[in-house]
């Protein structure tokens, strides 16, 4: 445990920002899994309109630093590629 008051400061900012970084990552996680349960679905224009609704959220997260730069690009190309694929 912490001993100087600076220290223990620390601590608390550093729980307190692990708990929000976590929160923003399963939301991310959360709109990712939507997008993919529209494509495995089938259904073009749901999957569309998913993936509109994602892609802000996911840029918003490389933006605070939640999710590397080249992950979220990654998979943005991935989902829309797989959109595309859709008859």
């Amino acid at each position: 445990m912490a001993n100087s008051a600076g220290s223990r400061k620390r601590a608390r900012q550093a729980e307190t920002r692990r708990q929000h970084n976590a929160s923003l990552r399963s939301m991310v996680r959360t709109y990712i899994k939507k997008v993919s349960a529209a494509i495995a679905s089938g259904d073009k224009a749901a999957a569309t309109e998913a993936f509109k609704i994602a892609q802000p959220i996911m840029d918003a997260s490389v933006n605070k630093g939640v999710f590397p730069k080249n992950k979220i690009a990654r998979n943005k190309s991935r989902m829309n590629a797989s959109i595309k694929a859709l008859a």
